[in-house]
């Protein structure tokens, strides 16, 4: 009960280790299930949408899919449940010939959020392979004279299926003179032998028939059969022996079909039948027997097809010599195939956007791409970038996948296009290359305001224009694509004399063309200014405004009128009006007005006014001279007033005045040089005197002082 309990206890920890352990892949963007080969197509392998947190309803519009390498694809994801199925039969031994663990992996890329988690699927073996011999009989040669004991190596039988279920005995019937023997080979594989257990006798039985049998560990198990028939022979003294007991060569992976790889040697003491050697493969599989080809007679090695490091790096053959009489050698054939550079990069894109808009941020994801390299070592390292001169970068993403972000905000006004060539190249020498073109058009947003084609526009337009003429026509420009650069015109709001603008003018919506709504009279309105406003068809639309100097030209269109005598009324009778004829006296003179008595004041009235005129402006004149004179005869002696300190003064719109009170008395003659300036006694007073006193002398202006 104990015992049950603790076995219980333990299966529980690892089903908790289980679980713990395929969350952690999980999370860090990595499953892994097993499955059964041979299982029919759309069989269950996991449940992907609920490990990785997938809602079922989301699959399809995050556009969720699984991709693998080659050209086979073994599994498919189910769109209603989110299980990863099988998408083809998988037989392990096909594609996991010599390989103990046979591992398939594939990616799921979440196209909507350019993720990508790797899914490890191990495919496990079943029974579905018995063993097989590579030749269903085989004839042995044996003295009679070959002591009890001796043993002979027999054909090994093949199982392709691993593990258990693999080859796991042998049994061998039908005669009392042999037995069976079993030897574990250096890489613990089985290697049957054939004991001789009773000595030959020619002469009692030349010939013995055995039946060898293999047999698997399956659940039933499988079994094969080869038939054995031992020959008796006659003495034979000397065995061939090889060279070398083991032959090793390294072979580049490009070397020409037919080349000879290696010519193994073996020699015979003997003479004559017993001493003529000749060479066959004793152990070689399927694969191997359809690469190397070996001379029967010569032990010359060639090759029979194209050599690939990547689907095989190593074959390990053993080469048997036997002589006429039956006795053996055997060596060990070991061939290296060295990896060249002959597999250039492949570059996959595993999920792109075709179409991205100008305003997308930096780093925005646009390309998921796999890259590879079938090459091993330096020769598959691969290296990846883009073109330089583009807003576009590579950043690792999971493993051998990439992502083509932005590097910067995109400009559609300048590139509408890109082209975005992703290059690969090896580390070989010379590095092999390859390329993919993203192409991706870059989709427009209103950033672009319309610009006119001139800073402002003016045009004249005579008078008495038809209603509907043109004036002028308007152009914007947008450098924006499409419904974002439709640019519309119209006015902006406005009054002239009182009325609305766009009763006089209108502007065609879509060219731009200015119509003068009505005709102008220039006596009326002699110009004309307005806005015209461009706006876009963008949400929010964006606008410009350009002003419209509209003059109207003056034409001839009105007559001379007679503003008095006023005309006399149609139909007036005599002394109503003016009737066009005067009456002047017989003693008129010369130059006198045949008008009456009004003509004669207005005729007086505006020879007053003219008068007046003309003596205002004499007036003005006398003035501006008088004080033009008085300034030039204060700037003639700048220093008259010598002593008197240049902060004592003030100066009042351009006239200089005094701080302080100064008493002074200028006398001008008709000789400016015999002005004079005379001050009083007291320098400093708060009244000016009207004139200086008698006894104190004033100084002539232009004379020196004495002193």
């Amino acid at each position: 009960m104990c015992a049950a309990g603790r076995r219980w206890g333990r299966r529980q920890r690892a089903l908790l280790w289980g679980v713990l352990l395929l969350a952690w892949e999980a999370a860090w963007g990595q499953l892994r299930y097993s499955v059964p080969e041979e299982m029919p197509k759309g069989s269950f392998v996991g449940d992907v949408a609920k490990d990785l947190g997938l809602q079922l309803p989301a699959l399809s519009d995050r556009g969720v899919r699984i991709v693998s390498e080659g050209s086979t694809q073994y599994f498919a994801l189910h769109g209603k449940t989110g299980h990863l199925v099988t998408a083809e039969r998988i037989d392990r031994e096909q594609l996991c010939e010599s390989v103990q663990q046979c591992v398939l992996r594939c990616e799921l890329v979440v196209e909507g959020e350019m993720q990508v988690y790797g899914i490890v699927v191990e495919v496990t073996d079943i029974n579905d392979n018995a063993p097989s011999f590579r030749e269903a009989e085989t004839e042995l040669k044996m003295s009679e004279t070959t002591a009890p004991g001796s043993r002979f190596p027999l054909a090994e039988a093949h199982d392709p299926d691993s593990g258990r279920n693999s080859l796991q005995s042998y049994e061998l019937s039908g005669d009392e003179h042999f037995s069976l023997a079993v030897q574990a080979g250096p890489g613990g594989d089985q290697r049957p032998e054939l004991v001789l257990a009773k000595a030959l006798d020619r002469e009692g039985a030349a010939f013995h028939e055995l039946v060898l049998r293999a047999i698997d560990g399956g659940d039933p198990a499988r079994t094969g059969t080869a038939r054995i028939r031992v020959t008796v022979l006659d003495a034979n003294d000397n065995a061939p022996v090889f060279s070398q007991a083991e032959y090793t060569m390294r072979v580049p992976e490009d070397v020409p079909v037919g080349s000879v790889l290696v010519t193994v040697t073996a020699t015979d003491a003997d003479e004559g039948l017993y001493g003529y050697v000749k060479y066959s493969l004793k152990k070689i599989t399927q694969k191997a027997s359809q690469i190397f080809y070996l001379d029967s007679d010569t032990g010359t090695m060639t090759l029979l097809q194209s050599l690939d490091f990547e689907k095989g790096d190593s074959y390990e053959l053993e080469v048997q010599s036997h002589d006429g009489g039956g006795l053996f050698d055997t060596t060990k054939v070991m061939v290296i195939v060295t990896d060249v550079t002959d597999n250039v990069p492949e570059i996959s894109v595993r999920s792109a956007l075709s179409e991205i808009s100008e305003d997308a941020p930096s780093g925005t994801v646009v390309a998921l791409l796999h890259v590879r390299d079938r090459d091993s070592g330096p020769n598959g390292e691969v290296h990846c970038s883009v073109d330089a001169g583009v807003p576009f970068r590579l950043e690792k993403s999971y493993e051998d996948y990439y992502r083509v972000v932005t590097a910067r905000e995109l400009d559609r006004e300048q590139v509408s296009e890109y082209n975005v060539t992703v290059r690969a190249a090896d580390g070989g020498s010379p590095p092999l290359q390859s390329s993919a073109v993203l192409a991706l058009r870059v989709l427009d947003v209103n950033d672009n305001a319309p610009v006119f084609a001139q800073e402002r526009y003016s045009a004249r337009l005579s008078e008495n224009n038809a209603a509907g003429a043109l004036v002028l026509t308007v152009r914007a420009t947008d450098a924006d694509w499409g419904q974002n650069a439709r640019v519309r015109y119209r006015l902006s709001e406005g009054r002239v004399r009182g009325a609305p603008l766009s009763s006089y003018v209108s502007v065609q919506a879509e060219t731009g063309a200015l119509y003068a709504l009505r005709s102008f009279d220039y006596e009326e309105v002699r110009e004309l200014g307005l806005w015209v406003r461009a706006e876009d068809g963008g949400a929010p639309a964006l606008s410009s405004n350009v002003s419209v100097r509209l003059l109207i030209v003056d034409e001839n269109d009105n007559a001379p009128q007679v503003l008095y005598p006023p005309a006399a009324p149609a139909g007036a009778v005599s002394g109503g009006g003016w009737s066009g004829v005067e009456l002047a006296p017989r003693s008129s003179e010369a130059g006198a007005l045949p008008a009456g008595s009004l003509t004669r004041w207005l005729v007086l009235a505006v020879a007053a006014v003219s008068c007046l005129f003309v003596a205002f402006l004499l007036l003005l004149l006398a003035l501006r001279l008088r004080r033009w004179r008085r300034e030039q005869l204060l700037a003639a002696e700048s220093g008259a007033l010598r002593g008197v300190p240049v902060s004592h003064f003030v100066g009042i719109d351009g006239v200089r005045a005094f701080l302080q009170s100064y008493s002074h008395e200028v006398s001008l003659t008709a000789d400016s040089r015999k002005s004079q300036l005379r001050f009083s006694g007291g320098s400093c007073c708060d009244t000016l005197p009207a004139r200086p006193p008698p006894d104190e002398p004033a100084p002539l202006l232009g004379q020196e002082d004495p002193a």
